[in-house]
């Protein structure tokens, strides 16, 4: 069955890319294999947003001008369901980069780090004494799932996909906008909600622009699922004809299954770690490899385990706070609320960055201050 490998990883996006990064990083020595269906360069369908804290596990990987190619942002406009608008600078500025561009960078990173890449599709997956065995042929201590929201080896080692309350849809595409566009702007809908577009400008006079909802809803909408999404698409952004359209399910991390089985970790989309607020996986997907890899390396005994308290450490709070947030925001005045708020307190507009983008948690001062307003708002509805 060939020899032994340290460490394989089956996909090759952030976050199966991150994992064989950090192994390497941690420890040159070892034998890395980073395995995909797919060669490189290739599109996925994605947002494209690289927040603050997805630069921030570029930096601990080794590659903190991975992409200062690309223009940063700071901008940002959020439209609520009900029509409140805010716009401000965050605190940190973003980065959109395309995900053909972005991952193939980190496949060569990782290349040039000593990982073996190789094009493959995984069909099979066996446990033996010393690891697992990949397709009868490939052999590995640990490995790393980070195959995507539809990941074979989570179906192989028994973890079913997300029930589809906790599953979206979004259609991706691309949008001719102005060189000086730099504002990030999403729109949100009350019409199926929870409900949004967006327009991320990439810098070189065109823009990702999408919509998601969530999968339920938009089995609800009585019409073809391409007529509603590309429908509603270019309803909230008439000015931004898009091209390149495709769909993708977002596993949300409400749903999120145990983080793997035996010596197989779960990463990114394969963990379904999607923020279910506002449907950023890139950071989450950067984050998990990077701690995959590290239980991979520093246990050898039990790496889920020292995995699932590295998680825990580093999500586990924001986490359970994105789980409480999404079943308030079903209600779309609570985001009304939000947003109202953040209009007038800049330190609750940066919050709500750090909790759709980042790993931010919600201070009891400023959930009382929307909640009060998301109260009265409701008693005055009620009259």
């Amino acid at each position: 069955m060939g020899d032994m490998w340290d460490v394989a990883i089956v996909g090759a996006g952030p976050a199966g890319s991150a994992a064989a990064l950090r192994a390497a990083q941690l420890r040159p020595d070892l034998r890395v294999l980073l395995l995909d269906r797919a060669g490189f360069p290739r599109d996925k369908a994605c947002g494209d947003g690289i927040a603050a804290h997805g630069r921030d596990e570029l930096a601990l990987l080794g590659l903190p001008a991975l992409i200062d190619d690309y223009r940063p942002t700071s901008r940002l406009t959020v439209v609520s369901p009900g029509g409140v608008r805010v716009s401000a600078e965050a605190a940190r500025p973003n980065h959109v980069v395309p995900r053909r561009v972005f991952d193939a960078r980190l496949v060569a990173a990782a290349r040039a780090r000593g990982v073996e890449v190789r094009r493959h599709r995984v069909r099979d997956l066996a446990f033996d004494g010393s690891g697992v065995v990949i397709d009868g042929r490939l052999r590995a201590r640990t490995v790393v799932a980070a195959d995507g929201a539809g990941s074979v080896v989570r179906r192989l080692i028994g973890l079913a996909a997300a029930d589809e309350r906790h599953t979206a849809i979004a259609v991706r595409g691309y949008a001719d906008v102005p060189d000086d566009d730099d504002v990030q702007l999403i729109a949100m809908q009350k019409a199926g909600w929870p409900a949004y577009a967006w327009s991320f400008p990439i810098g070189d006079g065109t823009a990702n622009v999408g919509f998601g909802m969530l999968l339920p809803r938009l089995r609800a909408a009585g019409a073809p699922g391409r007529q509603v999404l590309h429908g509603r698409l270019a309803e909230l952004l008439p000015d931004r004809p898009a091209r390149d359209l495709r769909a993708h399910h977002l596993p949300l991390s409400t749903g999120r299954p145990v983080p793997g089985v035996g010596r197989v970790l779960l990463a990114g989309d394969a963990a379904g770690l999607i923020n279910p607020l506002t449907g950023e996986g890139i950071y989450y997907a950067l984050l998990s490899g990077r701690l995959a890899a590290e239980a991979a390396v520093e246990s050898r005994g039990d790496p889920l385990a020292l995995y699932r308290g590295k998680l825990r450490e580093a999500l586990g709070r924001h986490l359970r706070t994105t789980d409480v947030l999404a079943r308030l925001a079903q209600s779309p005045g609570f985001i009304d609320a939000a947003i109202e708020t953040a209009v007038h307190r800049k330190e609750v507009f940066d919050l709500l960055v750090e909790v759709g983008l980042g790993a931010g948690t919600v201070p009891a001062p400023l959930a009382l201050a929307v909640g009060t307003r998301w109260l009265r708002a409701s008693l005055r509805a009620g009259r």
